[in-house]
């Protein structure tokens, strides 16, 4: 079931109706039907991996109990590492098996010997990357002792399960999330009118900037080498406003979404794309999986603590993990090594915690910011690219000047009028989320007349005619 989808559209005002009719009742009735409408909403994708959700719950859940009740530090390891290991090994199945054989397969063959190795014919079960990370960090914190046990069951599968995260987050914690399904929900109209802005806000970034942009992208990924180089810029360019549009799209939504039932969830971006610096857009964007790697990797690794040598092997290690959590693929590794390239120079120079103190907007800033997205949209290609000689084949392309003309994007009048419509609303997100951004806000705050208008636009791309599936689904 997508968000931007008619069957949601329906979906959403039956289980909001019920959820404040059912809390007249009790908090417990109000978390069953959440509960129930999260199982429904995920079976509405594959309903037999629907089992693989609950047995990770029931598993996080049973070893989170044993572990703080243990009588000694050897069972409470036992119990962790349980917990782990079949959490990361359903992970590495379903996501890096066919990676990791078919890698192996090809560097044998690479030295003369002939391999070949059974592979999975099963699709990714979505959201399994995000599930997985909410329950490792629930066992993670029960183990170091930071929070106790939930022992309520339904409480629990709640806080795994909560359908407007579920398929792709933001990564919650148990510390932020839990106490909210625990504590009594009343219906607040403020809080449920801002949470209907946000929603009508991240459709607009899904439907009407990456969805068009993604026509165009598409096109010119798949056949970079018949595109010219003003070609393959505006491609680069477009593919980072529909990353962005469609990824943050999504977390608006879902967070939009959760505010209709009177809980919060953690803020995923903060305008990204108005970063001063690489360590500026890392706090910007995904900021609860960069957050997660912070908490539970870098840190326990020693964090920027200890010599120059231990501080570079811990950056390397965060991205090369935050590259290679996004998917099976070298392009994703080597997308988060060009990100640990680019950081590593502010980490030598102790600069890469500068931007926090500085909220100016001069030229100097102005210029920084630009860059900075220059070479976050660079990288982007790995990201994008099928396969690094894709990739490279893309790049050498963008600085071969021998033909500049971008006569792909107006050979109709059907591209011409999608070209203007991309250009016009990435202009408009820029324009709204700069305004925003100049007045110091956490989060874009719109007016009736913008929110009106934003609907117009939503009614007239066809909102639930057309849909697109989200790019972080298959994360």
């Amino acid at each position: 079931m997508l968000f931007n989808s008619l069957s949601f559209l329906l979906f959403l005002p039956v289980v909001f109706a019920i959820y404040w009719m059912v809390n007249k009742r009790s908090l417990q009735w109000q978390n069953i039907l959440l509960l129930v409408s999260s199982y429904f909403f995920y079976a509405c994708w594959d309903w037999r991996f629907l089992f693989l959700l609950i047995f990770s719950t029931a598993l996080d859940y049973f070893t989170g109990l044993k572990m703080h009740d243990a009588s000694n530090e050897h069972n409470k390891k036992f119990w962790f590492w349980l917990s782990v290991g079949i959490n990361l090994g359903f992970l590495g199945v379903f996501k890096y098996y066919n990676f990791f054989a078919e890698s192996l397969a090809a560097a044998l063959e690479k030295i003369g010997f002939h391999a070949s190795f059974w592979t999975l014919e099963v699709i990714l079960p979505v959201g399994i990357s995000f599930y997985t990370f909410h329950g490792l960090s629930y066992v993670i914190d029960i183990y170091k002792n930071r929070i106790t046990p939930e022992r309520n069951i339904v409480t629990y599968s709640l806080f795994v399960s909560y359908f407007p995260l579920l398929v792709a987050g933001p990564i919650e914690r148990a510390t932020h999330l839990l106490p909210q399904i625990k504590k009594q929900r009343q219906f607040n109209y403020s809080q449920a009118i801002q949470g209907v802005k946000q929603i009508i806000w991240g459709l607009f970034k899904k439907v009407v900037v990456a969805d068009n942009c993604a026509f165009f992208v598409n096109q010119i990924f798949e056949n970079s080498a018949t595109h010219s180089s003003s070609e393959l810029w505006l491609g680069m360019i477009f593919f980072s406003f529909q990353i962005y549009g469609d990824f943050s799209g999504y977390s608006d939504i879902a967070l939009g979404t959760s505010k209709l039932f009177g809980i919060d969830l953690l803020r995923n971006f903060n305008f990204p794309y108005f970063s001063r610096d690489i360590a500026d857009f890392w706090r910007r964007w995904h900021i609860s999986l960069s957050s997660w790697f912070r908490d539970y990797v870098y840190i326990p690794l020693g964090g920027s603590q200890g010599s120059k040598t231990k501080q570079l092997r811990n950056v390397f290690v965060i991205f090369l993990l935050s590259g290679f959590w996004h998917g099976a693929n070298w392009t994703f590794i080597f997308w988060g090594l060009l990100h640990s390239l680019l950081f590593i120079p502010l980490l030598l120079s102790n600069k890469n915690r500068t931007s926090l103190a500085d909220s100016s907007f001069s030229a100097k800033a102005y210029l920084k910011i630009i860059t900075t997205f220059v070479v976050v949209s660079l990288a982007w290609i790995f990201f994008r690219a099928d396969s690094l000689s894709a990739a490279f084949q893309y790049l050498s392309g963008m600085f071969d000047v021998s033909e500049w003309n971008p006569k792909y994007f107006y050979k109709n009048a059907k591209y011409a009028l999608l070209t203007m419509i991309c250009l016009i609303s990435i202009g408009l997100l820029i324009f709204i989320e700069w305004r925003n951004v100049t007045q110091h806000r956490n989060e874009v705050i719109l007016n009736k007349y913008t929110v009106a208008f934003l609907v117009f636009l939503l009614f007239c791309m066809g909102t639930y005619r057309n849909q697109m599936s989200f790019i972080y689904f298959q994360f």
